[in-house]
């Protein structure tokens, strides 16, 4: 393509549509060995290069003495949303750090949503921004990650 030329519609509509197909195999490939989030009964709503979203109801035995939703889970459910949002691209990518600021409380019964987008990514390493909120819209906790893109892994292919 010259200089000249921006790309067709039709080519930005292929390309965008290829890099959707390969964060939702990415998702697919991760869901089957994610025990941890299958097991507090998230699921994963939403998929796309560099964002995911997932839920996850509030059970009685995620409470701690305060009959609110311990911060441990809820930090659990950004935390997963983020590891989903940063393998979008099939190179297998962990968490160098994270930091949350729990703002309100959940109770038993809510449904909580973490939606995690991608803020920057160069090189090996990103950050990305993660808000949960509950069933009604409330923002409980924001959080953002940090992330480590691994040389020469990748998700589709794990190491053997």
């Amino acid at each position: 393509m010259s200089p000249h030329h921006a790309p067709s519609a039709e080519a930005l509509a292929a390309a965008a549509a290829a890099a959707q197909a390969l964060a939702e195999r990415c998702r697919d490939a991760l869901w089957v060995g994610d025990t941890a989030s299958q097991s507090l009964g998230m699921q994963v709503t939403a998929v796309g290069p560099g964002r995911a979203t997932l839920t996850m109801a509030v059970r009685a035995d995620m409470l701690n003495g305060h009959a609110t939703c311990h911060g441990g889970f809820i930090a659990t459910l950004a935390d997963s949303a983020f590891a989903f949002a940063c393998n979008t691209y099939d190179v297998a990518t962990v968490a160098s750090g994270f930091s949350i600021d729990l703002v309100a409380p959940a109770r038993q019964g809510d449904v909580l949503t973490a939606e995690a987008v991608e803020f920057h990514r160069a090189g090996r390493t990103g950050v990305y921004d993660i808000v949960v909120r509950n069933q009604r819209g409330e923002r409980l906790a924001v959080f953002r990650g940090r992330s480590y893109a691994m040389k020469g892994r990748t998700v589709l292919t794990p190491p053997a």
